[in-house]
C-alpha cells in the first residue's frame, strides 16, 4: 500500500490564472525518498504544503496511510495528519538548547530516552546542552531532523533543506540524512530545485513543470531517458537531434549519422522525432563512427565538459557537449573520435505543461 496517494489534485491560487498544480497523481511508497523537482514558481512547494495540510485543494484528495486527509466533504488540518516537517531555515527555537528543541511539544513519559535516541541517531550525542547559534548548519539540520522524527511521524515533508549550506556542507548533508532516513525506515518528500540534490537523495524524482508532473522515476531513469525536451534539459545537460526511427527500431538516423537508441518507446520506424544524448553517452573510442573537433574546453579535476562540433551529411555542423575524462589529456582543436553509448539515449516528447486550454 502506498503511504502517500495524491489523487486528481488541483490548486489555484486567487491571484493565478493557471492552475499552481494541475490534476496530479502520484503514489509514495512506504520508506522511499522522493524528491519533488522543478524551476521556482513550478507548483512544487505548493503539492508539499497540500500534503502537510497548510493548503486545502480545489478538487482531488490527499490520502495518507490509507486515510483521506483532504478531500470532497474531507479535511484533517495539519497536526492530525502526523507527519513531520523540516523547513528550510530549520525553525529551530534559539533561546532552547538542542535536546529542548528537540523534545518540545513530546509529551511522551519516555522523553528523556527518545530524546537521548534522537541524539544518537543523527550524530549529535553530547550536544545535547549545546544552543542552535554554537551548532553549524548541518548541525542545524540534524536537530530539525531529530525534532521531527521523535514524533515517528508517518512521512517527513523536506522544504529546500540543503539551500542554505555551502557546496561541501551540501554534500555531506546529502548523505548523511539518506542515511539517517533509511535507518530510520522513514518514508520523507523533498523539495528542491537543485538537480544534484534530487539525484544523490532519491529513490524516486518527480520532475515537476508549472503545476504537472512531467515525470516520475530513479534517478537513472530520469537522467538517462527523460520523456521531453523539459526533462532533458533541466535534469542536467543534454544534446537534442532530429531524426528518424531507423528500420531496425534500434537507432536513430540523424544528420550526424545513425544513433543506437533502445529507449524509442511506441515509435515505428519512419518516424519523425527527437533524441536526446547525455554528454556522459559520447565516449571516446578510436574506432568510433562520429569525428569532431574540440571548439571548447571546462575543467572540473575529474573530467572536461567538452563542446565537439561534427560535420553533417548536408555539409552543415553541429556542436555536441561531452563529458571527457580528464586521464586522457585532450587540448583545445583536437580531432576526436567517439561512439554513442544507447543507454544514455532516449527518443523523446517535445514539452507540453498539460493544462487545459485558455
Amino acid at each position: 500500500m502506498a503511504m502517500i496517494e495524491l489523487k486528481n489534485l488541483t490548486k489555484t491560487y486567487p491571484e493565478q490564472q493557471r492552475p499552481a498544480v494541475f490534476n496530479v497523481n502520484l503514489a509514495v511508497e512506504e520508506k522511499a525518498i522522493i524528491t519533488l523537482l522543478g524551476p521556482s514558481g513550478c507548483g512544487k512547494t505548493t503539492l508539499l504544503r497540500l500534503i502537510a495540510g497548510f493548503e486545502r485543494p480545489d478538487s482531488g484528495e490527499v490520502v495518507l496511510n490509507g486515510h483521506t486527509v483532504a478531500g470532497k466533504g474531507i479535511w484533517l488540518p495539519p497536526e492530525k495528519r502526523g507527519l513531520g516537517m523540516v523547513f528550510q531555515d530549520y525553525a529551530l527555537f534559539p533561546h532552547l538548547s538542542v535536546e529542548k528543541n528537540i523534545g518540545f511539544g513530546y509529551r511522551g513519559k519516555d522523553k528523556k530516552e527518545q530524546i537521548r535516541s534522537m541524539l544518537e541517531r543523527v550524530d549529535l550525542a553530547g550536544y545535547e546542552k549545546r544552543q542552535p547559534y554554537e551548532l553549524s548548519g548541518g548541525q542545524q539540520q540534524r536537530v530539525a531532523l531529530a525534532r521531527a522524527l521523535i514524533r515517528n511521524p508517518v512521512v517527513v515533508l523536506f522544504d529546500e533543506p540543503f539551500s542554505s549550506l555551502d557546496a561541501k556542507m551540501r554534500e555531506q548533508m546529502r548523505g548523511d540524512l539518506k542515511r539517517i532516513l533509511k535507518t530510520a525506515q522513514t518514508t520523507a518528500i523533498f523539495v528542491s530545485h537543485d538537480q544534484k540534490d534530487a539525484l544523490a537523495i532519491s529513490d524516486e524524482i518527480v520532475v515537476i513543470r508549472q503545476g504537472v508532473i512531467q515525470q516520475q522515476g530513479s534517478p537513472v531513469e530520469i537522467y538517462r531517458y527523460p520523456e521531453n525536451r523539459f526533462v532533458a534539459t533541466f535534469v542536467g545537460r543534454s544534446n537534442l537531434l532530429q531524426g528518424t526511427v531507423a528500420e531496425s527500431g534500434q537507432a536513430v538516423d540523424t544528420a550526424i549519422g545513425t544513433i543506437p537508441c533502445h529507449h524509442i518507446h511506441h515509435h515505428l520506424p519512419g518516424d519523425n522525432v527527437f533524441l536526446s544524448v547525455r554528454p556522459d553517452g559520447l565516449r571516446l573510442a578510436p574506432e568510433g563512427s562520429l569525428i569532431g573537433q574540440i571548439q571548447d574546453l571546462t575543467y572540473s579535476g575529474e573530467r572536461y565538459q567538452a563542446v565537439v562540433r561534427i560535420q553533417t551529411t548536408d555539409g552543415q555542423s553541429v556542436d555536441l557537449i561531452s563529458h571527457i575524462h580528464a586521464r586522457h589529456g585532450v587540448c583545445l582543436g583536437n580531432q576526436i573520435r567517439f561512439e554513442v553509448l544507447p543507454e544514455f539515449t532516449a527518443v523523446i516528447q517535445d514539452d507540453g505543461d498539460g493544462h487545459p486550454a485558455g
